[in-house]
């Protein structure tokens, strides 16, 4: 991709407002209404590992010719997998301790759609944004491969292809946001699932499936609905057979990450936005004389 003169202008004009106006579009989702966020519950009890999730993920974001039977070998198993640029989710499995006789129980793994995400606080540029219904998406525009949400993400899901020269981007679960935003459908790989181990609906629905579960059921499930507090919340919330420290989630506490980065964020920013935002305005300015006068130019030819 060719990037001239005066698209480096155009880009710095719209990096600097963006940067004045970051912290806003970071923090859109606190206006969202929390309990009626879109979300999916995982239950990996009921799980069968039959990956066909990945299928219909790889089919309907990478490959729209991807065969269900290339996602029937479950010797990947052995080896733990995290989503990357090429697989928005994968499926891993987890023993429970408690009940060593029993075996393997799967887990399906995806971007986790914060209620407050880290990535989205963390983008200086307002590439990545939480929208008002729950997904968080991202605009590979707008992007200017910083990674900065790499490192924030608690959950270590975001990948970059660093294998693309020309044009890289961030790659995530983009929860089927088209999908099921503008064509009222659920996420492909929720569509998909054989055993009803995937549940879509609000969240506030949701939490309460998940609490209805256990209580039907203590001797199947730990009493602990994970997403529903950590990190501030989030729109995937998983059940399991045992505590979630034998799984792949990782431990964390209940309050949202963006509150105490934010602080430090705004201590390094603080006496670098006033000369950015002059130099986006020479910027702006020198763009417009450049367009005046190749309109001026073709009038004279």
């Amino acid at each position: 991709m060719s990037f001239n003169r005066r698209g480096f202008l155009r880009a710095a004009a719209l990096g600097t407002t963006t940067l004045i106006a970051g912290k806003s579009l970071a923090r859109e989702g606190d206006a969202a209404d929390c309990d009626q966020a879109l979300s999916v519950l995982v239950d990996t009890v009921v799980c069968i590992g039959c990956r066909k999730c990945e299928w219909a993920c790889r089919k309907a974001h990478f490959d729209p010719d991807a065969v269900m039977t290339d996602f029937d070998d479950v010797s990947v198993f052995k080896k733990h997998r995290r989503p990357d640029e090429t697989s928005y989710t994968v499926v891993n499995e987890y023993l429970s301790p408690e009940k060593p006789e029993e075996k393997p129980h799967q887990m399906k793994v995806q971007c986790m759609h914060c209620v407050d995400p880290a990535c989205v606080s963390a983008c200086i540029v307002g590439a990545l944004e939480k929208t008002k219904n729950g997904p968080v998406i991202y605009d590979a525009w707008e992007c200017i491969g910083c990674r900065y949400c790499i490192v924030a993400c608690p959950f270590q899901i975001p990948a970059y292809e660093y294998d693309n020269a020309l044009d890289p981007q961030v790659r995530k679960c983009t929860f089927c946001y088209d999908r099921v935003v503008n064509e009222g459908k659920v996420p492909a790989c929720v569509e998909t699932c054989p055993n009803e181990a995937l549940t879509f609906g609000t969240r506030a629905e949701l939490i309460d499936l998940a609490h209805s579960r256990i209580k039907a059921r203590p001797d199947r499930y730990t009493d602990h609905v994970y997403g529903k507090d950590e990190v501030g919340g989030t729109s995937w919330m998983y059940l399991a057979a045992t505590d979630f420290n034998n799984t792949e989630l990782p431990e964390l506490p209940p309050d949202s990450i963006p509150p105490n980065t934010e602080l430090i964020q705004h201590g390094i920013f603080k006496w670098f936005i006033p000369p950015v935002a002059l130099y986006g305005l020479l910027g702006l300015i020198m763009y417009s004389m450049d367009e005046r006068r190749d309109e001026q130019e073709v009038k004279h030819e």
